[in-house]
């Protein structure tokens, strides 16, 4: 970096490269949200696919200005279409959509572009975006995207949320600054409220009936199969939450109606599904009492929102990427192998998860 130890730069432009999905860019907030806080008046940029915006920026907010309730974290949002553009590469519209990104980026002039993603893909926006420096792990998700950093920083901790403060630790110190030592902590605050979701979600509630009830969100979809619990047995856990004053909600999204109908079928009349848009979805869990769901993009905001959690793993380490906040509990059976393969057939070490078992771990929680 091109700045004097003694004499820090305390509005730097920086911006975040951290493409998707939807759990990989919460993991990233909490970083971030260091970041702001060490440095309040910097210019933070945030490259993302355009499918995670709400995570960044609520509908109907500009993309960059002034920071609030709708874009709480970050000064601009640049969106990339990645899928939609290796659909149609030679389409002239793809091309004018990718350079329109590129020079908005490089308009900005960012003084640093920070990879927390480590694929080649995420490097290369980097290293479009025309920083003075790019920084990154020295172990990437993909080996050959350090060809393309400046800087390489060891990512020692275990779990991926502390590995992306050590980057940004890194960088702070590169440009004068010490390291940010408060606890990291989970918050509405980290991601953007929307107004018109609220008031929808507040609505499909009292339709239902559930307008003045504790909540409970399950979850039965996930990124693919081995990852999912039975839907069946979350109809049978919306029958034991409503027995202790909870009432159940399914939430779905694109191709897992199937599932959700199951849970709800098994349910006895005690759950009801929900499909939501991303805002919609933060809206829920502000107003629920409790998660329950697999390794997945709700699960992870719920727990970042402070919800009390119960995480179902299977094939992947909850040690690494698992809910990291206090009201939170994590089940995984010894017989579950780590994987990360994208296998449909079921876990078996998942299937052991009983509902009783389950039940155990709410108790404890709620009580």
């Amino acid at each position: 970096m091109r700045v004097n130890p003694a004499s820090p730069k305390l509005n730097p432009r920086v911006l975040v490269v951290r493409l998707g999905a939807m759990g990989d860019v919460l993991h990233a907030l909490p970083a971030v949200a260091m970041l702001r806080r060490a440095l309040p008046e910097a210019q933070i940029g945030w490259v993302v696919e355009r499918r995670w915006r709400e995570l960044l920026c609520a509908p109907g907010v500009e993309l960059a200005g002034s920071r609030g309730a709708g874009r709480p974290l970050v000064d601009e949002v640049h969106l990339v279409d990645t899928r939609s553009w290796r659909k149609r590469p030679l389409n002239s519209e793809t091309g004018r959509e990718f350079l329109a990104v590129v020079r908005g980026m490089r308009a900005r002039e960012y003084d640093a572009a920070l990879d927390l993603q480590g694929s080649i893909k995420s490097a290369v926006t980097a290293q479009l975006a025309g920083p003075k420096a790019i920084l990154g792990f020295r172990q990437p998700r993909e080996r050959a995207a350090r060809w393309f950093y400046d800087k390489l920083v060891d990512g020692r901790a275990e779990h991926v949320i502390e590995q992306n403060v050590e980057l940004v630790q890194v960088w702070l110190e590169n440009i004068g600054l010490s390291r940010a030592t408060e606890a990291l902590q989970p918050g509405t605050a980290l991601l953007p409220c929307d107004q018109a979701s609220e008031a929808s979600i507040d609505a499909t509630l009292k339709a239902m009936g559930l307008g003045q009830s504790a909540i409970a969100i399950l979850n039965p979809g996930a990124g693919w199969g081995a990852k999912q619990w039975a839907p069946a047995r979350y109809g049978e856990l919306a029958i034991r939450l409503a027995a202790r004053g909870l009432r159940s909600v399914v939430n779905y999204g694109p191709g897992e109606e199937a599932l959700a109908r199951e849970a709800v079928a098994a349910s006895a009349g005690n759950a009801f599904a929900i499909s939501s848009s991303l805002s919609e979805l933060m809206a829920l869990a502000r107003r629920s009492s409790l998660f329950v769901g697999g390794d997945t993009g709700p699960m992870h905001m719920a727990a970042l929102l402070g919800v009390k959690t119960v995480a179902l793993f299977g094939p992947t380490d909850p040690a690494r990427n698992g809910p990291y906040w206090a009201a939170t509990r994590v089940l995984r059976d010894p017989e579950s192998v780590t994987s990360y393969s994208h296998k449909q057939t079921k876990d078996a070490g998942l299937e052991r998860i009983t509902v009783n078992r389950v039940m155990v771990e709410i108790e404890t929680l709620l009580d």
